[in-house]
Formats: C-alpha cells, sequence, structure tokens
C-alpha cells in the first residue's frame, strides 16, 4: 500500500496488532492473544485496519504499542516468575493511585512506563526462545 511505513503498529477494538512486511513484499498482521501473550496471525484484519482507521482503530505509536501490549499481558496472564511480579508492580501502582482517586503522578508514570519496556523485552524474549515468529523485543530497547 503506497505510504505505508512497516512495520506500523494498531489498536484493533483495543487490542494491539502489528503490521510487518514479508519477505516476497507483502504484508503480515499479527495480533496480541490474551490467552497467551504471544502473537496470533491475523492476515484476515489487514485490509479492515488498513481502510478503516478511526473509531475502533487507530494508529499507535512504537512506544503506545508496547505500552498497551503490556497493559493487556499484565491485565489477562498469570504465572510466576520476573516478569509477572513486575505485572504486579504496576498493577500495585495504578491500585494506589485508583484507591486515592488521582492521577498517576509525574514519577509513578514514569516508572510505570519503565517496568513495562523492561517487561516487554523479557516476554519478546522468551516468545522468541519459543519460536514465535512475530516476537520482537528490538521494539522497546
Amino acid at each position: 500500500m503506497p505510504g505505508l511505513v512497516l512495520p506500523a503498529y494498531f489498536s484493533y477494538y483495543k487490542s494491539p496488532v502489528k503490521l510487518v512486511d514479508t519477505p516476497d513484499g507483502g504484508i503480515k498482521a499479527w495480533r496480541l492473544s490474551h490467552d497467551t501473550g504471544g502473537w496470533e496471525p491475523a492476515d484476515d484484519l489487514i485490509e479492515e485496519i488498513l481502510f478503516a482507521v478511526g473509531g475502533e482503530i487507530s494508529s499507535l505509536t512504537v512506544d503506545s504499542f508496547v505500552d498497551w501490549t503490556e497493559h493487556d499481558r499484565g491485565r489477562y496472564l498469570r504465572g510466576e516468575g520476573p516478569i509477572f511480579a513486575l505485572y504486579e508492580t504496576v498493577k500495585a501502582i495504578m491500585e494506589n493511585a485508583k484507591a486515592e482517586r488521582r492521577q498517576l503522578t509525574t514519577k509513578e508514570l514514569a516508572l510505570v512506563r519503565g517496568i513495562r519496556r523492561k517487561t516487554f523485552v523479557m516476554f519478546e524474549e522468551e516468545l522468541q526462545r519459543a519460536g514465535d515468529p512475530a516476537a520482537d523485543p528490538s521494539l522497546a530497547q
């Protein structure tokens, strides 16, 4: 598609989706799985995303994509280990601000974003080791 720079990142009905180029010059779509935290093929969404941006579909920056992905992983996934401990830390920060009926402070927001960048890299590296073809820890590095 002319004018489209890949990779490109989107929110599709509040779910992170990334579009990447293929070796043959095509486009491949990957959608975050709320069940596994990995990436599911989503080529059926390409045309809708490209031609219907607006409403429930919006373009994201890389930083927003990383943040949104980690927001969803922290919300939908449960497990043990360092990644999940960091998700719990973010959850505690968010819940504390909510209980105090206030927005996150500048420091809290920076801390949450920093933790999410770290968990994104950690999670994507695990996905790479497991063979997920869409894993890309370099996005947050």
